[in-house]
């Protein structure tokens, strides 16, 4: 497996559509501010999230569990950022709209900018011929409130190409997440 580059990324996305919409640069500032960057990277794509936040509560004292999620664990919410509580989480999805190719895995972490506030991007792979938005979680781990920013860079896509495609793909498995749109939460 190799890590492909922002040529590779490039062409994949213009020519078959691997990430809707696509930004061929690194985007820095927007309306004269600045923003946390998103668009193509040296060997990776740095991906935004839309403005709506799904952010976890303990209000209704459920019980986490991915096989009967109680979706009362959550509250929804609309807005240009999101404050996440203290030692807490949120979800969100991707704005971009991914297509995976058949000899390709791509693996979702996080931007250092937020790292370095203490708010975590869960490590998750999009699978060979995978495709939709991803949805995203933010672990915010530390005791105060931390701010998300939609429409701005959260982040990176690195893709690695295998020299040969793999015999079962995700979509040939008919994976319960193939063509997500917006948050998806747990299913079994």
């Amino acid at each position: 497996m190799t890590i492909k580059s922002d040529r590779w990324i490039d062409r994949m996305s213009r020519e078959h559509g691997m990430i809707e919409p696509y930004e061929p640069g690194q985007v820095r500032e927007e309306n004269g501010g600045k923003i946390v960057s998103y668009g193509t990277s040296s060997y990776g794509y740095d991906v935004r999230c839309a403005e709506h936040f799904k952010i976890f509560t303990n209000i209704n004292s459920s019980i986490v569990d991915p096989k009967s999620f109680d979706e009362r664990s959550f509250v929804d919410f609309h807005g240009p950022s999101c404050v996440i509580p203290p030692n807490s989480f949120a979800l969100a999805h991707t704005i971009e709209y991914f297509r995976i190719p058949r000899n390709v895995l791509t693996i979702c972490l996080g931007k250092s900018t937020y790292a370095r506030c203490g708010i975590i991007v869960n490590v998750t792979p999009l699978e060979p011929e995978w495709e939709g938005h991803v949805t995203l979680e933010f672990s915010n781990t530390t005791p105060l409130p931390a701010k998300i920013y939609a429409n701005e860079g959260v982040a990176q896509m690195l893709f690695f190409e295998s020299d040969e495609e793999c015999a079962v793909s995700y979509k040939d498995r008919k994976g319960k997440y193939m063509g997500q749109r917006g948050v998806t939460l747990p299913s079994a």
